[in-house]
C-alpha cells in the first residue's frame, strides 16, 4: 500500500502516540496491521471486507465474522472528514487496520443514535480487506458483471464448505447427535412425556436461533435476547404458537418439533437446505447452517378448523 500518510500523520496527539495510533483526517485515528502492495481503494470501487465494530471499552456491536461472510459495499464519497469511507481510502486489497471514528460526527452527519455513555469519544473498527474490484474506466455493465462473478464464487465456496463446518461445529461442542434421513442433526437433552405432535396439532415452543458462531439472531426468551443484545421492546416474548406438519416454517425446525413430546428440550442443527437454502432470509446469508435450542412447552391436539399461521418462517 502506498504510504501517503505524511500530511495526515504529522500532528500525532499524545494519546495516539501512546497507543501506537496515527492521526488521520478529521478526528480519525488509525493503526495499520497488514500493509500489502496494491492500489488504494478509490471512490466507486467495490470492496468485500471483514469488520468488527466495538466501543472503546471493547463491547462488540457488530462482527461480520458472526455471519461467516464478508461485508460488501461500493466506496462512496466521505460524508464527513475521518469517516469509514476515508478509512477505506488508506487501504488496499489484503490490508488490515484498526480505525477510531468520532461518535459525535456519526451522530450529527449520519443520524446514528447517540450513545448514553458520554465518556466514549470513538467507535473502533477493525477491518481486513478481502477483495477490491476497481471501477476505474469500466462500464457499469462490466463492473456489475465482475461483482456478480465474485459473489457467485463466494456462494459456491459457502456451499462447498458447509458440510465441513457442520462437522467441525458438532465436534467442537462434543455433541453426540442423531442424524435423520433429511440430514437434520439433533440432540434431545431432556426427554419429556406423553405423545409427540401429529400433523395439524398446535405446539407452544420456546426457541433460540443462532449461527454456528454462536451469534443469536432470534429468540422467544426475553432474558436471552437482552444478554445477546437483540431485545426489542416492541415485540412479545412468549412461546411460539404454531401448527406442525403443515409446511408453515422452515423444514428442519418443523421436523425437529415433530420429534419432541411435552417437556422435551433439544438442540437442532440444520444444514442450509433445511433452513433458508441458497436464498437466505433477512440477515441470514445463503448456504448458512443454523442452530436452534428448543423446549416443547405444550402440544394442543387438532380439533378441526384452520390451524394458526406459524410466526417463524
Amino acid at each position: 500500500m502506498k504510504k501517503l500518510v505524511f500530511a495526515l500523520g504529522l500532528a500525532v496527539t499524545g494519546l495516539a502516540a501512546c497507543n501506537n495510533f496515527e492521526k488521520g483526517e478529521g478526528d480519525m485515528l488509525y493503526k495499520i496491521h497488514t500493509d500489502k502492495s496494491g492500489e488504494l481503494i478509490k471512490e466507486g470501487d467495490f470492496v468485500a471486507f471483514k469488520a468488527i465494530e466495538k466501543t472503546e471499552d471493547d463491547s462488540v456491536l457488530y462482527s461480520s465474522y458472526d455471519y461467516d461472510r464478508p461485508s460488501l459495499l461500493v466506496k462512496e464519497k466521505s460524508i464527513f472528514k475521518g469517516d469509514l469511507f476515508a478509512a477505506l481510502s488508506l487501504l488496499s486489497e489484503g490490508d488490515s487496520a484498526t480505525f477510531k471514528v468520532n461518535i459525535d460526527s456519526m451522530v450529527q452527519k449520519m443520524g446514528r443514535p447517540k450513545s448514553s455513555d458520554t465518556t466514549q469519544k470513538y467507535l473502533v473498527y477493525t477491518i481486513k480487506i478481502d477483495k477490491v474490484i476497481p471501477k476505474g474506466k469500466l462500464t457499469d455493465s462490466l463492473f456489475r458483471g465482475k461483482i456478480d462473478e465474485f459473489l457467485k464464487a463466494e456462494m459456491e465456496t459457502a456451499k462447498k464448505s458447509e458440510s465441513a463446518k457442520l462437522k467441525a461445529y458438532v465436534s467442537s461442542k462434543g455433541l453426540k447427535t442423531t442424524v435423520s434421513a433429511s440430514g437434520l442433526n439433533y440432540v434431545i437433552s431432556t426427554q419429556g412425556s406423553g405423545a409427540k405432535p401429529n400433523p395439524g396439532d398446535t405446539v407452544l415452543v420456546n426457541y433460540t436461533g443462532s449461527f454456528l458462531s454462536g451469534k443469536i439472531f432470534d429468540t422467544s426468551l426475553p432474558d436471552v435476547a437482552k444478554k445477546a443484545g437483540t431485545f426489542n421492546a416492541q415485540r412479545p416474548y412468549e412461546p411460539l404458537k404454531m401448527p406442525v406438519g403443515m409446511n408453515g416454517s422452515i423444514p428442519g425446525f418443523e421436523e425437529g418439533l415433530m420429534l419432541l413430546n411435552k417437556g422435551s428440550k433439544a438442540t437442532l442443527i440444520l444444514p442450509s437446505n433445511l433452513a433458508y437454502g441458497e436464498q437466505g432470509n433477512q440477515g441470514i446469508p445463503p448456504f448458512t447452517p443454523l442452530v436452534f435450542e428448543i423446549e416443547m412447552v405444550n402440544i394442543i391436539p387438532a380439533q378441526g378448523g384452520a390451524a394458526p399461521v406459524a410466526a417463524v418462517k
